[in-house]
């Protein structure tokens, strides 16, 4: 265990907190974020193992591929993640530029387009943009700093121990200087010096890193509305498609009459988009596209069409009575994932048990900006614009469907108007791609809201069930966790109906608990639509069932929620993975365990961190109760606080308190916003959103029927960070907020009615 954790602890209830007034402030949501009192220690850069390494294409650290700088002193920095909100566009480059010593105002980021081979892995996902790419942006600054200063000392004649860079500039030991633009091309003709050869700057000398000072590159044009997203890009003599899609996935057209459509004003052509069967995997899902001048005319002509479906084999998928079947499947034996002590030996001489099944509806991610594409194809070359989170694999994925190599494809990557993990399918890229081969021109597929509610790849449904023994003395002697759900491996295989160990390790298996006997089981449930992951994956359920299973048990026990979670997460120590029954290749997010260890000290941090905040145990109104819940996940600990409030037969959260411990905070001002985006989504996930699907079609369409958190209903979010210095590694900051919201609900939800609600959403009627 790293010994800043018991001090952390200690010095909770004593941290300062700053109010701070942010962006979502002016909108309504209050934001703060407190600072710990205490001094951490300045540390030179040391290296550590990633998972980054691992990634297809790994890591490139060459600085002459990410930064230019032109005469006038110009410095452009490469981008090569998608931006969606993270503000992986803006810190990753800010890391380079504070260690190259550039001065911010005078830097420019252009985004890279999809070349992996070139810029290494892109696939903006798995809350991994800093955790892996913090150590890189370091060495191409650095890097960089040094060849400056060579180049410099060459062109003084001095050793180049003897010139120091700062805010843009060289300065010589005779009190010369010369700045980045006259000595930029001197300086990329020096060698890239070896990471050893480097002498990197200690905290106390960061100018912008971990400030919390550095706004988004994109502010200024995505309030003025100048921003280009998908949909923005206009092309000279671009056709514009919409396109009538299965309703049941691996459905199909039987036949279709376009002759009403083709009579639209506007309406060009109208074309058939090839079907898949399962599993799907990223391609598109077949169906009639309408193509037209503009996107009024094709929305127009394909209402117009008449087309009779075939459902297919997944046209009996109905949500009903298929959670009936997962709840069914969780009560009896499944394959064991994780056994420690004997808990069925616990069940069965328990002096009590407890049992709970917690389910959940599937989820569609919904972003602001719906799926767009923009292809233009010629007979050797295909280019394309769209928000994608993943230009590479939307570079092969387009390649293969038109007969190309990767090479001949461009893919141009936009501001992305949200993501959440449904822009790593680029299935409407593919489709923009296939009609301009057909039409001959640039066409551009727009999907609808209503076609992104009903066709997406949606976050799995699932029944979580947890059997709980208890000794004389109520203390929790051993706990079995069963989980059936379709995994996201039937949308890539044919589907035998398990999980990968990957989702069972989110939240489940990793259970950081000090209890004897635990065990861990999967049960079978297929797959019958697109199962994609969503934002924080398969932690949600597992967190929804955990922590609302803590929640019953205080109840039961006639404790309260923190003293319940403290004594099931116990001491603070490092989890021993071999005497917790799991295997020695456990899946830690694809992180090195002995960099990145599950500590429950850090667990407990924030749990206490968010009780002391929202003042836990204070004495509230009639109708009101605060819920507790805190959970590990991409390697960062997040915990949340909810004070839920009862009244005129509305559920509603008045304040909410996040807190995440995700090591080093390169940037506190986007991991505030990430906290308080996942509170936005938490909540809409807790109380309002769910997808049904009757005769393996989705039954919901928009806004309307598809609810989420609005701005008259969100709470005041407080903010904590955990601060630690660069010594301990960056994590996971993007979806790590979203799994402990709902079951902090569900405990206030309890606080203040004694009404424990077991599924997701669970509705805002009280």
């Amino acid at each position: 265990m790293l010994n800043y954790l018991e001090p952390l602890i200690e010095s909770a209830a004593a941290r300062v907190r700053l109010a701070k007034v942010t962006r979502r402030g002016f909108l309504g949501t209050t934001g703060a974020f407190a600072l710990a009192a205490y001094a951490v220690p300045a540390r030179a850069f040391d290296t550590y193992a990633t998972g980054g390494a691992g990634m297809e294409h790994g890591i490139v650290e060459d600085p002459l591929v990410f930064v230019s700088i032109d005469p006038d002193g110009t410095v452009t920095l490469v981008a090569h993640r998608s931006e969606m909100g993270t503000g992986s566009r803006t810190s990753i480059p800010m890391v380079m530029a504070d260690e190259m010593e550039a001065d911010w105002s005078r830097v420019k980021i252009v985004q890279a387009p999809g070349d992996e081979p070139k810029y290494g892995n892109q696939d903006t996902d798995g809350s991994r943009s800093m955790r892996h790419h913090i150590q890189m942006a370091r060495k191409i600054g650095g890097a960089v700093r040094t060849m400056l200063a060579r180049a410099a000392a060459a062109e003084w004649g001095v050793d180049p121990s003897e010139v120091t860079v700062e805010m843009h500039e060289a300065k010589g030991p005779a009190g010369q200087s010369l700045g980045f633009g006259e000595l930029a091309a001197a300086a990329m003709t020096q060698p890239v010096p070896a990471h050893e050869e480097v002498t990197y700057k200690t905290e106390d000398q960061f100018r912008y890193i971990g400030k919390g000072e550095v706004q988004i590159i994109d502010l200024h044009d995505i309030t003025t509305g100048s921003a280009v997203y998908g949909a923005d890009v206009v092309l000279p003599g671009m056709k514009y498609a919409v396109i009538a899609r299965p309703p049941v996935v691996a459905g199909k057209a039987l036949s279709y009459d376009a002759t009403e459509a083709l009579a639209v004003p506007g309406v060009e052509s109208v074309h058939e988009i090839p079907y898949v069967s399962m599993p799907v995997q990223f391609s598109p899902l077949g169906g009639i596209a309408v193509v037209a001048s503009n996107t009024w005319a094709a929305m127009q002509g394909r209402d117009k069409l008449k087309i009779e479906w075939e459902a297919g084999p997944n046209g009996g998928y109905n949500s009903e009575p298929y959670m009936q079947e997962m709840i069914a499947t969780s009560e009896n034996p499944g394959t064991v994932a994780r056994d420690q002590g004997d808990v069925e030996a616990a069940l069965a001489g328990a002096a009590k048990t407890f049992t709970g099944t917690y389910t959940q509806d599937h989820v569609a991610h919904i972003p602001m900006e719906p799926p767009a594409a923009i292809a233009s194809y010629t007979p050797d070359a295909l280019e394309i614009w769209a928000p994608v989170q993943s230009p590479y694999t939307t570079r092969k994925d387009a390649a293969k469907a038109l007969g190309l190599t990767p090479e001949q494809v461009t893919v141009n990557v936009t501001l992305l108007g949200g993501g959440f993990g449904r822009k790593s399918k680029a299935d409407y890229v593919t489709e923009a791609a296939l009609l301009s081969k057909e039409v001959g021109a640039p066409v551009r597929v727009q999907w609808t809201r209503e076609d992104d509610v009903k066709h997406s790849f949606y976050h799995t449904t699932s029944a979580e069930r947890i059997d709980v023994a208890l000794d004389e003395a109520g203390k929790v002697t051993g706990w079995r966790h069963r989980s059936v759900a379709p995994s996201i491996l039937s949308t890539f295989a044919p589907d035998e109906g398990n999980v990968l160990p990957i989702e069972l390790a989110m939240g489940m298996t990793d259970l950081p608990f000090d209890l004897p006997n635990i065990r861990c089981e999967h049960g079978k449930a297929l797959a019958h639509t697109r199962i994609g992951w969503f934002r924080s994956v398969s932690n949600i359920p597992h967190a929804w069932a955990i922590g609302s299973c803590v929640g019953e048990l205080a109840s039961e026990l006639g404790k309260d929620q923190r003293q319940m979670w403290l004594e099931l997460i116990g001491a603070p120590r490092t989890l021993d993975l071999a005497a917790s029954g799991l295997p020695g290749d456990f899946w830690n997010y694809g992180e090195p365990m002995a960099e990145f260890p599950i500590e429950t000290g850090r667990l407990a941090n924030v749990l206490n961190v968010v009780a002391d905040g929202i003042g836990y145990g204070k004495d509230l109104p009639e109708g009101e109760g605060i819920g507790l819940a805190v959970h590990r996940s991409f390697v960062s600990y997040v915990a949340c606080a909810a004070r839920v409030k009862v009244a005129d037969g509305k559920i509603t959260v008045p304040e909410m308190h996040m807190a995440i411990d995700c090591g080093f905070a390169a940037n506190p001002e986007r991991i505030q916003s990430q906290l308080q985006g996942a509170a936005v989504m938490g909540m809409t996930v807790a109380l309002h959103s769910g997808i049904t699907f009757e005769d393996g079609a989705v039954t919901q369409s928009n806004y309307y029927d598809y609810d989420v958190v609005r701005s008259d209903n969100f709470p005041t979010v407080v903010t904590h960070i955990v601060p630690h210095p660069f010594s301990v590694h960056a994590t996971g900051v993007g979806e790590p907020g979203v799994p402990p919201v709902a079951p902090a609900i569900a405990n206030g939800l309890f606080a203040a009615t004694g009404e424990r609600r077991r599924h997701l959403p669970m509705g805002v009627d009280a």
